[in-house]
This record gives C-alpha cells, structure tokens and sequence, in this order.
C-alpha cells in the first residue's frame, strides 16, 4: 500500500467519482457509497477504502471553500493539498453548466405559496470555524473569486430574491398583515436595479423593511459581493434596510440578517477602483 500524493490523474479520476454521486444525491437518485470506492479501486495507485473515502471528505471541504454543495455523509475533512482544489477547478472547468444549474427553479413568482425560510442568528467570532479550517476555507474563496461568481450567476440571483418575496409575504399573512403583504414589491424585478436594495417589504407593524437579497449554494461564510450603492443606501435608511443572506440554497435554503453598519459584523474589501485621467 502506498503513502505517496496523489497524483493528478487520481485526484481527477475521484473528483469525477465524486460529483457523479453528487449529482445522484441533489437529485434524490440512490447511490451506494462504498460501491463507488471499490470501483475506484484499481484505478488508483494502491490506495486503501479508508483513504478513498478521507479523500471523498476532503472534497467536500475544497466544495465548502467554494461556496458549493457537497455529500452530507462525507463530513469536510481540511489540511487538503492544493493539487485536490485544482482538480475541482478542472472537473468545474470541463462542466460548466455545474455552477449554473438551478435545482427546483420555477417560473416567475411561482414561491408564492412557499413556506417562511428558516432564519437564525449571522455568524460571529464566537461560532466561526477552527483558525486552520477558516484559512483555507476563505483562501479557497478568494482564489477562486466566489464572491463574484455568484454575483455574475443572474439565475442564483434572481432565484433567491424570488424566495424571499415569498418568504416576506407568507410572514406578514401569518401575522395577520394581508393588507401589508399585498404590497410587498420586487423592486429589482419591476423596477431594475438601481435602488439599492431588492425587496420593499413591510414588518408586521407597517414600519418598511428594504431587503437587499445576497444567494448561494454553500455554507453560511461564504463571501459576497455589495455594491457602493447598497452600501451608500443601507447608511442612509439604517433603520429599514437589512440585507438577507440566503445560503444553502439549492438544498434547504437558510438564511440570517445583517443590520447597519454593515462593517460591525463583515469586513469590507475594496476589489475595484474607479481610475480618472489627472
């Protein structure tokens, strides 16, 4: 048995072996786990199930830095080596329409009866992963610029505001606010962008709630992106604007909300710079 790295041609044989049975489990198709390792088998250099299935968590920890879905049974395992993240970026590089797909999507304001969406408390320093676990996680983020990838995916985005109208609606109905939850209105919809914010909602008490929606597919941290203009909106309306923070999407969507300033709870890095001729 060997203890060598893995090489390319193996890490991408089992990149490919796990977004097979990742695919089968987003979609509700059975699959059998250690029929898939002992498949692997001879087509790896000598490795044993127990390393095949460590190397199956490991990917799910290079897909959670990615802000992706992964296995639920195969827990994220961290302190990966960089030539697995690459082999991810290559499977995703040869299937693109991974990243875009949109599990569920229905036609417009077809959430109108959805249920309200699980809301908790955002992340803190009291509750953030392990220091190690959170380097490379965030390192993951920024090479691979997640933040503006679901910034660039219009389906995601449309898709998460689309859930969370219905989510505003389905609130005020339940606290008996029908009259409030009929004007409830999907600004960047009808409207365009332009606004500063995605949803004029209402709280249960008739004061305005003006909902900035930001999606994703993983996990709680995963990076975003916010415009000057959001951020310009939510200091001049602090009292109204919050932004919703959807996250595991494509699954269970779960969400939390950030009030102003944003700055006490995400640290906010300028990435572009407007260049003026002296």
């Amino acid at each position: 048995m060997t203890n060598g790295a893995w090489t390319d041609k193996e890490n991408d044989l089992i990149v490919a072996d796990y977004f097979a049975m990742l695919a089968d489990d987003i979609s509700g198709r059975p699959y059998n786990k250690a029929e898939h390792r002992r498949a692997l088998l001879p087509r790896l250099n000598k490795r044993s199930e127990g390393s095949i299935e460590f190397k199956h968590q490991n990917i799910s920890a290079v897909l959670k830095g990615l802000g992706e879905d992964w296995i639920p049974g195969y827990k994220p395992a961290f302190n990966f080596q960089m030539a697995l993240v690459d082999a991810v970026a290559r499977w995703l590089a040869l299937n693109p329409g991974w990243l875009s797909r949109q599990p569920g999507l229905r036609p417009a304001y077809g959430f109108s009866e959805a249920a309200q969406i699980w809301t908790g408390p955002p992340p803190t320093l009291s509750n953030q992963p392990p220091p190690q676990e959170l380097e490379q996680m965030l390192h993951i983020a920024r090479k691979f610029d997640v933040a503006g990838r679901d910034e660039r995916n219009r389906a995601l985005g449309r898709a998460g505001e689309e859930r969370v109208l219905a989510h505003e609606r389905s609130t005020l109905r339940a606290a008996g606010r029908d009259d409030l939850a009929r004007k409830v209105r999907w600004v960047s919809e009808e409207d365009g962008d332009g606004a500063g914010y995605d949803i004029a909602s209402f709280a249960p008490d008739g004061l305005p709630r003006l909902i900035e929606v930001k999606t994703t597919n993983g996990w709680e941290r995963t990076p975003f992106h916010i415009t000057r203009n959001e951020l310009a909106v939510a200091e001049e309306r602090r009292s109204d604007w919050r932004l919703f923070r959807l996250w595991n999407f494509s699954r269970e969507p779960k969400a939390f909300e950030l009030h102003p300033p944003l700055d006490a709870h995400v640290s906010l890095t300028a990435t572009t710079f407007q260049a003026s001729f002296q």
